[in-house]
């Protein structure tokens, strides 16, 4: 396939777009599980296919499943992932909905599935999309651009108590109380529709002693983000369906950028890597046996060469798992 192939309509390559986190990891992790004939990875973050690429091509009978709900991120994988023919299946849809994705696809257990959680190159760089403090445009944040509550419809009608707890859950923010009554107080003269009027209005809200340790922006527009995509609620239902659907020797590779997701991705894993078997029990039976066995000592980090190289590696925090046996 030429170069001309793989870019999109408008000229864009992918593989120049967006450096894929932890790349050889993921594979090395993955490898085990579908490295024979007939292996169906789910790529549950599709994003513009750099991880599902490498997995095509380093295992020639691989089907992969790639999901995203950014329909420009749908574009550009398929402009990548084209020269697979049908080993590469993409499907719109949130990767809650991933049972439905690999029933559709007419699979009743997968080999593999990988999660690259968080907001995508693609989207951070669009200026347009309204997701980076640092430049402004209109407050939008849908990864879906078709489906939802932009930002500023958030922040025009949510109530003051609201605000404020999307601020604390999703962004840890210690300021959230101040920054939800800013908000409110502002919106009353005029509607907050851009990413530069509530970068200043944080700004203001902000005592100085606080805005010359960090930006004032940072944990809201990430508490926004979370909040307008549901992120949160849909990971807390897509990790225990996508690891229901892997057979046994079928592996999760889990990559999140922040705590809230990485928490709750240890916990879920940590539970199902546990002994069910009740306390002074003298022998454990089949039946209590952990589902899982922990591949990772705790979370990995990027390397420094690689956070050095790619920016985007350096909040990472990579888990994983195989399961042992079927509870089906």
């Amino acid at each position: 396939m030429t170069e001309d192939e793989t870019n999109t309509p408008d000229g864009r390559d992918p593989s120049r777009l967006h450096t894929p986190v932890l790349l050889e990891r993921c594979l090395e992790l993955l490898a085990p599980a579908i490295a024979h004939d007939g292996a169906v990875v789910v790529d549950a973050t599709l994003g513009m296919g750099g991880h599902s690429e490498a997995l095509l091509d380093a295992h020639p009978g691989l089907t992969l499943i790639g999901l995203d709900r950014d329909t420009e991120a749908l574009a550009l994988a398929g402009a990548r992932l084209g020269r697979f023919g049908d080993r590469a299946i993409r499907v719109h849809a949130v990767y809650d909905e991933i049972a439905r994705a690999v029933r559709e696809a007419g699979v009743t257990r997968i080999d593999g599935v990988l999660f690259d959680l968080g907001v995508s190159s693609l989207q951070l760089d669009d200026a347009e999309r309204g997701f980076a403090y640092a430049q402004d445009a209109p407050l939008d944040m849908r990864m879906d651009q078709h489906a939802g509550e932009t930002a500023a419809e958030v922040l025009a009608t949510a109530p003051e108590g609201r605000l404020r707890a999307i601020f604390e859950r999703y962004g840890e923010e210690p300021l959230a109380g101040r920054y939800a009554r800013a908000i409110v107080a502002a919106r009353r003269e005029e509607p907050i529709l851009r990413s530069g009027q509530l970068v200043e209005l944080l700004q203001r809200a902000t005592p100085a002693a606080v805005r010359d340790q960090r930006h004032p922006a940072k944990r809201v527009f990430q508490a926004l983000r979370v909040e307008v995509n549901g992120e949160l609620s849909v990971l807390e239902r897509a990790i225990p369906a996508a690891l229901s659907l892997l057979g046994v020797g079928g592996r999760a590779v889990i990559m999140s950028y922040q705590s809230l997701e990485d928490r709750l991705v240890k916990r879920e894993l940590a539970s199902r890597s546990t002994s069910t078997a009740p306390p002074g029990l003298p022998v454990e039976l089949p039946e209590h046996r952990p589902e899982f066995r922990l591949l990772t000592r705790g979370a990995e980090l990027a390397s420094e060469d690689e956070r050095a190289r790619n920016p985007r590696a350096i909040p990472v925090r990579l888990r994983a798992a195989e399961r042992m046996r079927d509870t089906r």
